[in-house]
Formats: structure tokens, sequence, C-alpha cells
């Protein structure tokens, strides 16, 4: 009896063996907790998103000018933009921009995320400098662009005419237009992707620059075999994001330049707005942003794959 009662385990412990399981919410009660907060998102995406785009797809193989009925064309459209030569003039427009913009985009934004990265006092206060930018309308700052650069009065000008340099007609120039959007998106944009830089640099492993210094290298060399290799997926998200965005530029073209001078700014997405818009011609519209849609795509997995080669 006495042996029973000394191995039994006292009242209101287990035993080593049989240690209690932590009580959890059921998974059944997680799965219907993500679903309540994953379904207004999804709602909305489909409501706004989804389905717009399968309406446009629709309107794409048919002739619609808002006040009739659409009416079946099947691929007319789509032959119809083969022949449209404003339409591959936007392209080349467009090519020029993403050639311009994406090089410096990348060059701007990491040599400020490795010049940021430091622990000197006001760091914050230069970051957030730089991210200001980026909150701004970008119809604001635009038009704030525009007078800046204005060829008689701007600031940018009467800045180089201190110097004796001779300002260019920056907006009203062919040469320099599509130059000075770029400056603009540039000037917009870096900080975002400053940022995206910054948690790039900060996840490094410490240890591979300790092992590059007791190797004796420089700065350079440093930058070179630590920091830019473990930066490719950083700079491929980068990248992708900044082609994306630069095919889908519109705002600085519309209000600084409106297409021209002689159409050397017009890009896709404005062609699409004075198709639809102005000459009320949605299903032509519908198979350019479709066209469009489908450049983005290839040259993203363009990118990707050159990219990954490169890692490879």
């Amino acid at each position: 009896m006495t042996q029973t009662l000394a191995g039994r385990p006292a009242a209101g412990r287990a035993s080593p063996g049989h240690a209690r399981p932590r009580r959890s919410l059921p998974a059944r009660h997680q799965a219907r907790a993500g679903v309540l907060f994953a379904t207004p998102p999804m709602v909305l995406f489909v409501v706004f998103t989804v389905l717009p785009v399968i309406g446009a797809l629709g309107l794409s193989f048919t002739r619609y000018d808002v006040f009739s009925p659409p009416s079946w064309a099947g691929l007319e459209n789509y032959a119809r933009l083969l022949e449209d030569t404003t339409f591959f003039t936007t392209l080349k427009n467009i090519l020029l921009y993403c050639a311009m913009f994406v090089p410096l985009m990348i060059a701007a934004s990491l040599l400020l995320a490795v010049a940021l990265n430091s622990k000197l006092p006001a760091m914050g206060v230069f970051r957030t400098v730089y991210y200001i930018p980026v909150v701004t309308s970008p119809v604001a700052a635009a038009t704030v662009w525009t007078w800046m650069l204005n060829s008689h009065y701007g600031p940018v000008n009467e800045i180089l005419g201190f110097f004796g340099i001779p300002g260019p007609a920056w907006l009203g120039d062919s040469s320099t237009a599509m130059l000075s959007i770029v400056i603009v998106t540039l000037w917009q944009g870096v900080g975002s992707n400053m940022l995206i830089y910054l948690a790039g640099l900060q996840n490094i492993p410490k240890h591979l620059y300790e092992a590059a210094a007791l190797d004796g290298a420089g700065r350079w060399a440093t930058f070179a075999h630590v920091t830019w290799p473990q930066l490719r997926l950083t700079t491929l998200f980068v990248t992708t994001l900044s082609l994306i965005g630069a095919f889908q530029l519109f705002d600085q073209a519309y209000v600084m330049t409106k297409g021209g001078p002689g159409n050397s700014t017009l890009t896709p997405v404005y062609q699409i707005y004075e198709t639809a818009f102005n000459r009320l011609q949605m299903g032509y519209a519908s198979a350019q942003a479709f066209t469009l849609f489908l450049i983005i795509v290839a040259v993203t997995v363009i990118n990707m794959r050159i990219n990954r080669s490169d890692e490879t």
C-alpha cells in the first residue's frame, strides 16, 4: 500500500513522461480567422481589379464609343495596332526612358542607402528628408518642376546662368524633354528604393565584413565581394519595380510636356488615355492596354532570367 502511494504522482501534477500539451487555438479556428481577415481585401481586389480587367479584355474585341452598345470586332483592334506608328513611337520613347531611368535609379538609391547606413547622429532625419518626395503628389511635383525647368524664368536655368552656363529649353526641346522627366521621376522615386536597399544592407551578416577586414580588403573590395553579391535579390526586386513603374509613366508626361514636343515624350499609357477619353475609342484603348500588359510581363520575365543567370 505504501509503495502504491509512493509511486503514484502527486495529485494535480503530471508525470514527467506524460506532460500535458499546451492549450492552443484549434487549427480550424486559426483558418477561420485567416479567411475572415483576408476576405475584405480579396473582395475589393476582385471587384475593383479582376472584374474590370476581365471587362476590359472583352472590350478589346469590340467597337465601343460609350454612347452606343459595344459591337463585336474580333481581332480588328489588334490588327489596327500593328499598323499604328504612333503606338510604336510611344514604345520607342518608353524604352529610351527605361534605359536612362532604371540604371540611374539603381545607382542613386544604392549610393544613398550605403551613405545613410550608419549610426551617425541625425541619420534618421536625412532618411526622412530623402523619403519626403515619395509621399508627395506626382501631379503637384510635376507642376513645381515645370516651373523650375522653365527656360525663361526657371530657377534651374538661373543657377546655370550664374555660373556662365546657358540653360537649355528643358521641356521645349525634344532632345532634353525626356531627360527632364527622368530627373523628376528619379527625384520622386529614389526615396522608396533607398529604403529597400537599406533593409537589404542591414540584413547582410556582420561576420562577412569581419572576414573581409581580416583578409585586408578595402572599401571597394568589400563592396564588390561582400555587399554587392549579398544585394543581388534586392537589386532584382528594385529593378523589377522600376521597370514596371517606368512602363506605366503618365502623370509627369501629361503635366509637364503633354507628350511633346513632337511626340518625343508620348508614352503608351498617355496614348491609351487619349484614345479612350478624348477619342472615345474604348475598344481600341483596351487592346492597347492589354498589349502593353503583355510587354511588361515579357520585360519582367526577361529581367528575372538575366539576373538569375548572373547569380549562377
